[in-house]
Formats: structure tokens, C-alpha cells, sequence
């Protein structure tokens, strides 16, 4: 009986260090023109060369995230490989993209990634519950779940949407991910709340 309410304190205590990714800020032109489905958007994540997978799984959820809606977004990685623009300067990239039929990118740039250490203090429970024949009795019968120090890692990410012909910036997004579980998942969570972001900012052309 014990060892199961130890158990479960576990559980709640380590519920309370919950995981979150979330868009914290965002700006859109005043003049910006919504996407139509019929143009094609290139989604490029720039993250170290090193984070290969996380670049990957960053550009193909929000690729397929606003495929979901209709729009016509393609992957850099997919589509150029991973050194598919090497050492070419901005206006060579910028022609790539181009030729390749793309009206906007999308970057999706790793301002950070850190660790930060966190305490999370114990707490005291009752496994026979708050009742007893004195108050102090019902508190003797509790017992403590010590404290801990978590390590938690954290990113936080900037989206900036581009017309390539114009040059000018549509729109711009921040976002933060806290400890996430896996990195696949912060990529879901990324794609779902960017792209709800962008509706939100009415830059997705309903039809």
C-alpha cells in the first residue's frame, strides 16, 4: 500500500514539470497578400548541421500541416537535400528558389536551444487519508516525497514567411518548446500552432 502511494505521488510530482510548445508572439505586414493554394511555399529550417533530423522533421510537419489545408508547400530538405544550397550566396539562393516555381518561404530559424535546472520540491501526502483520532495523528500518518532537480532542455524558434519576388517579409512568428518529449514531437506541436497562427493572422487564403 505503500509503495503504490509513493508511486503516485511520483506521478504527480512529476506531472507539475508538464512539457509545452507554444507561439509566444507574432506580426504580420500590414500589406501582406495571403497565400493562395496554387503557390508554392518552400519551408527551410535552419538549425546546426548537427540536428540533421530535428531540420527534417521540422520542414515535413509543416509542410504536411499546410497540405492539410490545401496549400502548396514543399520541403527544402526533401526537395534539395541536405547541402542543397552549400556555400551559395543569397541571391544564388534566392534564383534557386526561384526556378523552382516557389512564391514564398517559409524559414524556421533555432534562435536557442539550452538546459536549464529546475527544483521541484517534495510534497507531503496521507496514504490512509486526512483522518485519525488527533490531528496530529492524521499528520504523522503522511509521508514525504522528496524534492529533485530536473534538467530541462529548451528551445525557442522564429518563423519568418517571405514573398521571394518582392523580397518583403509577410509575417513573423516566436515560439517556445520546454522540455519537449521527443523532438518529433515539438515538430507536430510546431506545425499545428505556426499554421493555426497564420489563419489566425489571415494570411491563408480560404479557397
Amino acid at each position: 500500500m505503500k509503495k503504490l502511494g509513493l508511486m503516485i505521488a511520483a506521478i504527480a510530482i512529476f506531472a507539475t514539470a508538464c512539457t509545452s510548445t507554444k507561439v509566444t508572439s507574432s506580426w504580420r505586414a500590414n500589406d501582406a497578400q495571403k497565400i493562395q493554394k496554387d503557390q508554392k511555399v518552400m519551408v527551410i529550417a535552419l538549425v546546426p548541421e548537427k540536428d540533421r533530423t530535428l531540420r527534417s522533421q521540422m520542414e515535413s510537419y509543416t509542410v504536411a500541416e499546410l497540405r492539410k489545408k490545401g496549400y502548396n508547400a514543399v520541403s527544402a530538405f526533401q526537395e534539395y537535400g541536405p547541402q542543397g544550397f552549400g556555400k551559395l550566396g543569397e541571391k544564388q539562393v534566392v534564383n534557386k528558389l526561384k526556378s523552382s516555381g516557389a512564391s514564398q518561404v517559409l524559414t524556421i530559424v533555432m534562435l536557442e536551444k539550452g538546459k536549464e535546472r529546475q527544483f521541484v520540491p517534495g510534497s507531503m501526502y496521507s496514504p490512509y487519508g486526512y483522518y485519525g483520532f488527533w490531528p496530529y495523528y492524521s499528520w504523522y500518518n503522511r509521508m514525504y516525497a522528496p524534492g529533485y532537480v530536473a534538467v530541462n532542455t529548451r528551445y525557442q524558434w522564429e518563423g519568418n514567411l517571405y514573398d521571394l519576388q518582392s523580397g518583403q517579409m509577410l509575417y513573423s512568428v516566436q515560439s517556445r518548446s520546454f522540455d519537449p518529449p521527443t523532438t518529433e514531437r515539438m515538430a507536430v506541436l510546431y506545425a499545428q500552432q505556426v499554421v493555426k497562427d497564420m489563419a489566425k493572422q489571415q494570411l491563408l487564403a480560404s479557397n
